[in-house]
């Protein structure tokens, strides 16, 4: 008999990471950067592999869903920063629907971090100067296709710890700056 493709992937481990030594998942700050940036110090500790690289997923004009990987440029109080061509899809994409999901998933720890909000361009200025910062073979041809440094600002980032029991913890802020409402949940 031939195993089949479910067989295959029923037998792969999951979930067989091991969480930051005692950090405490549901440790909730004020605001989700705070909170983003300790996670984000603890994934660097633990030496995972490009802790910045997130997925980006937009939707195009017939509310189709598409994602690729991108990095993360900068996070502050003016949002989760990142950088494409305009000329591209993704560019297209949120021309037309400036809304967008992130999500980080940091295996070696099992954890996940996951945002959702609206898309705004920054300044050309801005644009220009997140350019200037990448190397000449990155440069080259970029300002032709209209590089554009874009800002995610969130209305919904849900802290996810995964547990090898399935015990997960989860932790949700909704709203905006200054008025994060925060849920947790544990061993769900």
């Amino acid at each position: 008999m031939t195993e089949t493709l479910r067989d295959r992937l029923r037998g792969l481990p999951a979930l067989n990471g091991t969480p930051p030594h005692g950090a405490d998942p549901l440790a909730v700050h004020a605001d989700p950067t705070a909170h983003f940036l300790n996670w984000f110090d603890q994934a660097v500790a633990a030496a995972v592999p490009e802790p910045q690289v997130m997925t980006l997923s937009t939707v195009d004009a017939e509310g189709i869903p598409d994602s690729r990987p991108l990095i993360l440029r900068d996070l502050d109080e003016r949002g989760w920063a990142f950088a494409s061509s305009a000329s591209q899809r993704k560019g297209h994409q949120l021309a037309q629907r400036p809304a967008a999901a992130l999500s980080f998933w940091w295996q070696p720890i099992m954890r996940c971090v996951r945002v959702r909000g609206v898309v705004e361009q920054a300044s050309a200025q801005e644009s220009a100067a997140d350019l200037a910062r990448r190397s000449p073979q990155a440069q080259a041809g970029e300002e032709a296709r209209g590089w554009t440094l874009y800002r995610l600002l969130p209305q919904r980032v849900e802290f996810w710890q995964g547990s090898p029991d399935r015990r997960h913890t989860r932790v949700i802020y909704t709203g905006s700056a200054g008025s994060w409402r925060v849920e947790t949940s544990a061993g769900s």
